[in-house]
């Protein structure tokens, strides 16, 4: 049982890779282009953190934090949807496909079907999110004076590791809804985008209903602001107990758990277009 799951885990990632690079050939075919296009990518993102300097002109905390602390709630959530979006991102065309009558075209190939949909249009300048996410992650630690514990140390990649694989379940999670309702893809984005925006703030400017919500519902407070309450040892504004701070891990395992029973749901349920 282990050896066939390990197997099928095999193929798919291999699957992923093999139609990824495909696309990535094609487009360095034009790297003028892609080069545009990354940058683009970056100025547009940036624009954001520009709207946090602007407001920090007018004042020196925002909900007691300060700009360097919300520069690492930026980076570190730009840096895990940038990379979730890059690595299945593509999913969110899922509807088109289904609209289309094309999505059979992909269940008879020999390959995983998610593993093809998530690859599908690979995009390297969808780089430009991350990269200019983990920039500002670097500024915002060299600003702060954080006493580097191991259990905080410890805590840094699993933050970022369990925040990219929270919001790739969001993705596939949002995606297998369109199966059902082929307008899924706005909520779906309301949720990987609109989320990665709310985490950008810190949770003390939100209603504490809100903020449980995060928690106890759609789990993004586990992408950054719980382990970055422990990293920058801020007050937790739902006194939760600790453990929740280092319970990423446990949260993406059952986002991946959730994801995957939408998707075969979704498959399940699907029909076809007919002829």
């Amino acid at each position: 049982m282990a050896e066939t799951l390990l197997e099928r885990a095999g193929w798919s990632v291999r699957s992923w890779w093999l139609v990824a690079a495909m696309w990535t050939r094609s487009i360095m075919a034009y790297r003028i282009s892609f080069v545009l296009m990354l940058c683009a990518n970056i100025a547009t993102n940036s624009l954001d953190f520009v709207v946090l300097l602007l407001m920090f002109r007018h004042t020196d905390t925002l909900g007691g934090w300060t700009l360097p602390e919300l520069a690492f709630l930026y980076g570190t959530s730009g840096l895990a949807l940038g990379m979730a979006n890059l690595l299945v991102g593509s999913i969110d065309a899922l509807g088109q496909r289904i609209r289309a009558g094309t999505l059979d075209i992909v269940l008879i190939r020999p390959a995983p079907a998610l593993a093809q949909l998530c690859a599908e249009r690979f995009s390297l300048r969808r780089l430009g999110r991350p990269l200019q996410a983990g920039v500002l992650l670097l500024w915002s630690l060299g600003e702060l004076s954080v006493h580097w514990t191991p259990d905080r140390v410890l805590l840094m990649p699993m933050m970022l590791v369990s925040g990219t694989v929270i919001f790739a379940c969001v993705f596939i999670g949002g995606a297998s809804a369109q199966f059902w309702w082929d307008e899924a893809k706005e909520m779906q984005n309301s949720f990987t985008y609109g989320g990665a925006t709310m985490l950008q703030y810190p949770p003390t400017i939100f209603a504490r209903e809100l903020v449980a919500g995060t928690v106890f519902g759609l789990p993004l407070a586990f992408v950054n602001w719980l382990p970055a309450l422990r990293i920058l040892d801020k007050p937790d504004p739902l006194g939760l107990p600790a453990a929740f701070q280092f319970a990423s891990p446990l949260a993406a395992a059952l986002c991946v758990l959730a994801a995957a029973t939408a998707w075969r749901a979704g498959l399940r349920a699907y029909r076809g277009t007919g002829n």
